[in-house]
């Protein structure tokens, strides 16, 4: 028997599940935030509710918001339980639930972000968070602001009715700035190296395309802290429905998570914020070394395991690890050619972290599938693989583990697996990316001269000599002979 999740039924859920410990009613809202995705409600909204937990931030309670036509569909099913979560922590050694409740509203997704804009402007409403996916920030090849975008040049002419959400962002501000209200933080979430400076960009750079005045202003006035987030949180699929289930919850949309989180963010905040500090985080000047070392290490082996794992049919991040090719390209990759290019931060040395990586995407009870951390490869080797590979090549330092990863990428993206089954379109840019890849099983050097990925990298002959003999070897004797040839070496 199960209890369903809602602000009446908080007091009936069973004893093992903890609850909060705060009065959701006196909550009042001071952050919107974009995007609510599993890994924001198992790591912002956590940290938040351990905040209120101590009776402290209940003045910063989050308003949910989304942009997308599917958004409506979550928005409904968080506000039939009354914006709670449960989230469920995955350890080996057991497993807990808990249910948090810093969400308070969220508001409604409509066309033109109406409603998302007069959330924004209300002057109670001090931070602006996103979590919007890494190829969100309408960027180019080389990173600058994507000016051309149809989306982008839809906000700039129609700046009162935007697409996007960093369109409803500029209209708020604009709002804000008329009627004497002052500026929020703009604050971004998402695994890109200087991310905040990214979030800058992108907004200022868009009202510079409607009201350089008013990009002037919010370029003075806002504040967009850097940040790096950690922290493994699986997509939720049957088995997640399932297990809320066995504590007698039921949660239309759970979250699991791994027994880790980190958070690390500059302290700019332009109107004030949560003491995230207390309950765990870390404000510093000198995020840039602990989100070098997150983005390619962490998130550069998860790529560097996903794409042989798809190949491969290997189901999990910890099935991958499993895999003693697998486990062995990921250290080999990551000790050799990733962590010369990482500095230690405080308490952690790059092998330090390679280690507990290791161990917590061996995490058998996270269920963290191969398919979602393969998604979105044009985001992900764009941001956490190729960066390496320009410093290895400046440094003359070794790139063939580097350029089998890509080459593994390229593989995975013609879309079948080595057992003959169908690989699902897992990226926004798929169709480009399967044709190129398809072509690269004659002419490997195709698939590099996808400028909009690779830049110039075709042409830096020690990489790309050793894709090409990738590549090759992958198609003519398959994905495991490659992995046994490059550990060996």
């Amino acid at each position: 028997m199960t209890i369903p999740l809602s602000n009446a039924t908080l007091k009936d859920l069973p004893d093992g599940a903890r609850t909060p410990s705060y009065d959701r009613a006196t909550l009042t809202p001071g952050i919107v935030h974009i995007g609510l995705g599993n890994f924001h409600r198992a790591h912002q909204q956590w940290y938040l509710h351990r905040l209120m937990n101590r009776g402290r931030a209940l003045d910063w309670a989050i308003v949910g918001a989304g942009v997308r036509p599917a958004d409506a569909t979550a928005r409904q099913k968080m506000l039939d339980q009354d914006g709670l979560t449960t989230l469920i922590e995955l350890d080996p050694s057991g497993k807990s639930a808990e249910v948090i409740g810093p969400m308070i509203d969220f508001a409604p997704v409509t066309a033109g972000n109406a409603d998302l804009i007069a959330r924004m402007a209300a002057p109670e409403i001090r931070i602006v968070s996103l979590t919007v996916t890494e190829g969100g920030y309408f960027q180019t090849a080389d990173g600058s602001f994507d000016a051309d975008h149809p989306d982008i040049r839809h906000d700039a002419a129609t700046p009162d009715m935007p697409k996007t959400a960093f369109g409803a962002m500029v209209e708020a501000l604009r709002r804000r700035r008329e009627a004497g209200q002052g500026p929020f933080t703009c604050q971004t979430c998402d695994n890109l190296q200087n991310n905040g400076e990214i979030l800058r960009q992108t907004v200022v750079g868009l009202a510079k395309l409607s009201d350089p005045d008013l990009a002037d202003w919010i370029d003075q006035s806002c504040t967009f802290p850097n940040s790096m987030v950690d922290c493994i949180v699986p997509a939720t699929g049957p088995a997640e429905l399932s297990l809320v289930r066995e504590f007698g919850i039921a949660d239309a949309v759970p979250v699991t998570h791994e027994n880790f989180r980190q958070w690390v963010i500059e302290d700019r905040f332009c109107a004030g914020r949560p003491d995230y500090d207390a309950v765990g985080a870390t404000f510093t000047d000198d995020v840039h070394a602990y989100e070098a070392m997150k983005i390619r290490l962490l998130n550069g082996g998860h790529q560097v395991i996903a794409n042989p794992g798809e190949i491969l049919g290997v189901e999990t991040i910890a099935g991958c690890m499993e895999h003693p090719l697998i486990h062995a390209l990921f250290r080999k990759v990551e000790i050799e050619e990733i962590a010369p290019h990482v500095q230690p931060v405080p308490d952690m040395t790059p092998a330090a972290y390679i280690e507990l990586i290791g161990t917590r995407f061996a995490n058998p009870e996270i269920r963290d599938t191969t398919r979602r951390v393969a998604f979105d490869g044009s985001s992900r080797h764009t941001g956490f693989i190729l960066p390496v590979v320009r410093d290895a090549l400046k440094a003359d330092a070794p790139v063939e583990g580097l350029a089998l990863v890509e080459a593994l990428w390229a593989r995975m993206c013609e879309g079948t697996r080595e057992d003959g089954s169908e690989i699902a379109p897992n990226d926004p840019h798929w169709d480009d990316l399967q044709r190129a890849a398809i072509e690269a099983k004659s002419r490997p050097r195709a698939w590099l001269e996808q400028r909009r990925w690779y830049g110039d990298l075709a042409n830096a002959s020690r990489f790309a000599d050793a894709f090409d003999r990738w590549l090759d070897m992958i198609w003519s004797q398959g994905t495991e002979a490659a992995l046994k040839q490059y550990t060996a070496q």
